[in-house]
């Protein structure tokens, strides 16, 4: 093995380990972290794999606005310390369920796309050009998923916010 398939291992067990950890983990805020750990692992893959800028806006975007808010929204609470409650059976039947029909959808589509080259030209990488694209509305452009990652993010907010606002049960 050389070093690049070393790094790969590396940041793919940091990404799977993280999300498995994030998602079993019964303190919010330690699942908060995993979670912040699992993008960053995502974001070293797409350095490793030479797309700067897609790595650039994985760090803004997940981990400096979405966790940066599920963190805050944690915080604002006051529940940082207590852990979650054990989920109910059905609760894990129908995630099990979910994962299932995921891995299926996924290994499906991997199976019937087809794998054929492209002869098309890269553009080069300067400000303008990824300028361009993104502002683009035509075939290859990202107006559309640059507008997506924008509802995503007041989606987040609004989540926070509503997590926020949630009152403590009142004990006598």
């Amino acid at each position: 093995m050389d070093g690049s398939t070393i790094i790969f291992y590396i940041l793919a067990a940091l990404t799977l380990g993280s999300g498995l950890l994030a998602v079993t983990t019964r303190q919010i805020f330690r699942s908060a972290i995993y979670l912040l750990f699992s993008l960053i692992g995502i974001a070293g893959l797409y350095f490793w794999m030479n797309y700067d800028f897609i790595a650039a806006v994985q760090i803004v975007v997940y981990v400096g606005g979405i966790v940066v808010l599920i963190i805050f929204s944690i915080f604002l609470t006051h529940q940082t310390g207590e852990k979650l409650p054990s989920p109910t059976l059905s609760r894990q039947l129908f995630a099990a369920l979910a994962v299932f029909c995921g891995a299926a959808l996924i290994l499906v589509q991997l199976y019937h796309f087809q794998y054929t080259g492209t002869t098309e030209t890269a553009l080069e990488p300067n400000v303008n050009n990824i300028g361009m694209q993104m502002l683009s509305t035509d075939v290859g452009g990202y107006a559309l998923p640059f507008e997506v990652v924008s509802i995503l993010l007041l989606a987040a907010l609004v989540g926070c916010i509503v997590i926020a606002l949630r009152t403590k049960p009142q004990t006598n």
